[in-house]
């Protein structure tokens, strides 16, 4: 099948078996692997991306439902070669352990911080309780995504010590 669908703003088209899975899709024919494929059931969310900005798991959505569809993948919340205000969060405040869990997490995250700017950390919590993490307890990404919150802009931790204190960044 003849499939045409926007991932991470470039136009895509190709053709497709019908049963191939998004997530196959992204990896195997666009080799976006920062999609994560983990546990085949639809229950880890490692395989989250956005279509039309909303959190999908890519292994319950086959390529051809995608047609049609704006795609986002952890390869796209970058812009211009600066990082997306999750991304930055999640390196401010140590939201990843072995990373395989990440690129959902960020997105989910994503789709959460356009949704409620400023959520609480029970919503926090709610968004990504369909995401399994098996290294970091979740306290880290529960605080990369309020970090994200509190920094629309994205900027770092060194940034805002300097902000706060003119004297220290002149030394």
């Amino acid at each position: 099948m003849q499939i045409t669908m926007t991932v991470n703003g470039d136009s895509v088209s190709r053709e497709v078996e019908a049963r191939v899975l998004l997530v196959h899709f992204l990896r195997d024919v666009l080799s976006l692997t920062g999609t994560h494929w983990g546990c085949d059931t639809s229950n880890c969310g490692l395989c989250t991306v956005l279509m039309d900005g909303v959190p999908v798991k890519s292994c319950t959505v086959l390529a051809v439902m995608a047609s049609g569809h704006d795609i986002r993948t952890v390869e796209g919340l970058a812009a211009g070669g600066t990082l997306d205000p999750v991304q930055q969060g999640f390196m401010e405040e140590h939201g990843l352990q072995c990373g395989f869990c990440t690129p959902g997490m960020m997105l989910t995250a994503r789709a959460l911080l356009d949704k409620n700017p400023n959520p609480s950390e029970d919503v926090i919590r709610e968004a990504i309780s369909g995401q399994i993490c098996r290294c970091t307890g979740y306290a880290t990404i529960v605080r990369s995504i309020r970090w994200a919150a509190a920094h629309p802009a994205g900027a770092s931790k060194a940034e805002d010590t300097a902000a706060e204190d003119p004297a220290e960044a002149s030394a």
